[in-house]
């Protein structure tokens, strides 16, 4: 003896768009962490710290190390303002919206910092940005008056 339900029997079936809903999250989150994973080619200094840093390192940008002792270093590369310079012109002009990174040691003077932002605005180039340390979000210190 045969028994039907009197509920309607459906037939399973899978649904498909959910699964390549999270096939593209998962290919769009490995992208980027992928973009993410470079290396930075400078020399080692002891960077000033900031608040807001800008620390998302791109194999298109040109890193410009600037040591205590007012040596510049283009990616770990010595070499004297002049040749920095002329470098920056010959191999990077063509690109002009390269970012350039100056990264300048804690106890370099501001005199050389500027020489070398100066030299790579010479160049051509117009995005330019110094490398600091991020420190914890501290509230700044409101100004003392007298």
């Amino acid at each position: 003896m045969k028994l039907h339900s009197p509920i309607p029997h459906k037939k399973t079936r899978l649904e498909i768009i959910p699964l390549i809903d999270v096939m593209f999250f998962l290919l769009a989150s490995f992208m980027m962490v992928s973009l993410t994973m470079t290396k930075q080619q400078t020399i080692k200094v002891n960077l000033p710290v900031a608040a807001a840093s800008q620390s998302d390192f791109k194999p298109d940008m040109i890193n410009i190390g600037v040591s205590a002792a007012g040596d510049l270093f283009i990616d770990k590369e010595p070499m004297s303002l002049p040749a920095l310079e002329q470098r920056l012109k010959d191999r990077y002009a063509k690109d002009a919206q390269t970012p350039v990174y100056i990264s300048g040691d804690g106890d370099t003077r501001h005199a050389d910092m500027i020489r070398a932002l100066d030299a790579v605005r010479r160049a051509g180039f117009t995005k330019v940005a110094f490398n600091v340390k991020a420190t914890a979000a501290t509230p700044a210190a409101p100004p003392q008056q007298n």
